[in-house]
């Protein structure tokens, strides 16, 4: 038994760090995709006040917080050690692993390319963005109830019959009781 117990742990050890990396990672790429469209609005905002894309890029980065504001000042420092855009971007967008940020990626580059204005692109990314966010919390909202009805069978049922029928019960044994 002992040996099982401590071929148990030692498993256990070797594979802690790769879970909490692992969980790490997700709960990153979770917080990448919630500040995404709030970061695009900002973005849009900047650019439709005259900012370049640069610029809007930075200011947003810098005036940011979080992990998408850490990666933006990450992807900028990389450009002007002299990385091109379309690889600091992809760069960006693998690093995240954030499937919403690599369309946005995607999208600016081929922007870029063919000489799309940003300004329209990061807003019609930033509406898109905000559209699957609802649609996440509304998903999310529909799933409550579904995982509301174990708990409420198993102890929030048996309570309220023991409520309910409780006198009822007492009553009935009380008067059959007499009649014996």
């Amino acid at each position: 038994q002992s040996l099982a117990l401590a071929v148990f742990i030692v498993a256990f050890a070797f594979f802690l760090p790769d879970l909490l990396l692992w969980n790490t990672g997700i709960k990153r790429r979770q917080t990448v995709q919630l500040e995404l469209p709030d970061t695009l609005d900002q973005m849009s905002i900047a650019v439709n006040a005259g900012l370049g894309f640069d610029a809007a890029m930075i200011r947003v980065a810098r005036n940011g917080r979080g992990e998408l504001a850490n990666e933006l000042v990450r992807t900028l420092q990389d450009i002007q050690v002299g990385q091109t855009r379309r690889a600091a971007y992809e760069d960006l967008a693998e690093r995240t692993g954030v499937e919403t940020l690599r369309r946005f990626v995607r999208s600016i580059i081929q922007a870029e390319a063919y000489g799309i204005a940003l300004s329209d692109v990061l807003q019609t990314q930033a509406d898109e963005l905000r559209l699957e966010r609802r649609q996440y919390a509304e998903r999310k909202a529909m799933e409550i109830p579904v995982k509301v009805v174990f708990p409420l069978i198993l102890f929030i049922m048996p309570a309220m019959f023991i409520v309910v029928m409780g006198p009822g019960v007492l009553g009935i044994i009380h008067a059959f009781s007499g009649l014996g």
